[in-house]
């Protein structure tokens, strides 16, 4: 019997939350328990629901110390892969929902992206930096498969000639490899491909809907002999239980292929640090005090601590020997160095229906 937020496992297979607890911003917690029936009723599994949105505007910015892009593309809210420790939950509750099990099952298309985007491209104000897509949620989630929007947003930043990073967990970037060779093969394109663990068995547990580690080398092989320059991200890195991982992925990723790596620490910002706790006492228990004692160590008594400068990273002993043993390794296995520079002096607004064309 489902009692309080908590879900059922056998109602949330292939999910990684455990609960839906009502968003920060509602007043009111919803509660589930018993009705006082003697009989039992067999709920059905959570299925994933698809809105959609037609945004005004799809580029948004940030003046961030602590990233390397200044603007960027969501072309979904939520995301079906359901990573417990994604820093993205938390967004959902500005949509009145949880940051729980929604995230993972209520999900918001926003089909008009590409469209929206090309008119933001055209304006006479627009100044060209590379764009990020695949820093909140990720563009190449299953619903992508039929709704194509990050294909989409591709074919608008081919025409217009604009740099652009993908980040994703994602083997479905491979039906775009066209496009991104093309655009690569130009220096307007490079990938980050996200790798936690080489572990199948805690790869599905804490990724639940996410391709299988040794799938997604074999992506970064892929887009590699494409021409198209990759990054392998240990990300993020969970102390206590994925760290001792570091040096066998970055190993993993060089013999894929991989240009450069980079790695961020676990960050468990608002409503994901219970929902975390929850996830660890459900599978890992004996090695849930281990990993809290550990972040508690790292983030000044707390959780996480949102620092500029500090967040990505954490402080203190263990946070300086992961960033350590990264760097070492990463020397060792040449992926030190940097990716790429991405061109900004191609753009150009292509001509539409209708324009006149220059005679020179």
């Amino acid at each position: 019997m489902e009692t309080g937020d908590r879900i059922d496992a056998g109602r949330r297979p292939g999910r990684g939350a455990g609960a839906n607890p009502a968003g920060r911003f509602e007043p009111y917690a919803r509660l589930r328990e018993p009705d006082g029936w003697e009989i039992e009723e067999e709920l059905p599994p959570l299925r994933t629901e698809v809105r959609v949105e037609r945004p005004r505007r799809v580029v948004t910015r940030n003046d961030s110390p602590d990233l390397g892009f200044d603007r960027s593309i969501n072309p979904y809210r939520g995301c079906e892969h359901g990573c417990i420790y994604c820093f993205a939950r938390p967004g959902h509750g500005y949509l009145g929902m949880s940051s729980g099990l929604d995230f993972e099952t209520r999900l918001i298309a926003r089909p008009t992206a590409p469209a929206r985007l090309a008119e933001e491209l055209a304006q006479p104000r627009y100044r060209v930096a590379p764009i990020a897509i695949g820093t909140n949620t990720d563009p190449y989630q299953p619903i992508e498969r039929d709704n194509r929007i990050m294909r989409g947003l591709l074919e608008v930043l081919r025409d217009f000639r604009h740099p652009v990073t993908v980040v994703t967990k994602g083997t479905l970037i491979e039906r775009d490899i066209d496009l991104l060779a093309e655009m690569a093969a130009d220096g307007l394109a490079s990938v980050g491909v996200s790798i936690t663990t080489l572990d199948p068995d805690l790869g599905r547990r804490m990724e639940p809907r996410v391709p299988a580690p040794h799938r997604r080398l074999k992506t970064v092989a892929r887009l590699t002999e494409a021409g198209i320059p990759v990054r392998v991200m240990v990300s993020p890195v969970v102390p206590g239980l994925t760290d001792q991982e570091i040096e066998a992925i970055l190993a993993a990723a060089r013999d894929a292929g991989a240009r450069a790596a980079s790695w961020i620490m676990l960050r468990l910002p608002h409503e994901v640090a219970p929902l975390f706790e929850d996830w660890l006492a459900e599978h890992y228990p004996d090695r849930r005090d281990k990993v809290l004692r550990r972040l508690r160590e790292m983030h000044g008594g707390k959780l996480y601590e949102a620092r500029f400068g500090h967040r990505m990273r954490g402080e203190g002993i263990h946070a300086r020997m992961i960033a350590e043993r990264f760097d070492l390794a990463a020397r060792r296995l040449g992926l030190d160095g940097p990716m790429p520079g991405l061109r900004t002096n191609l753009f150009r607004v292509p001509p539409r229906v209708g324009d006149q064309l220059t005679l020179f």
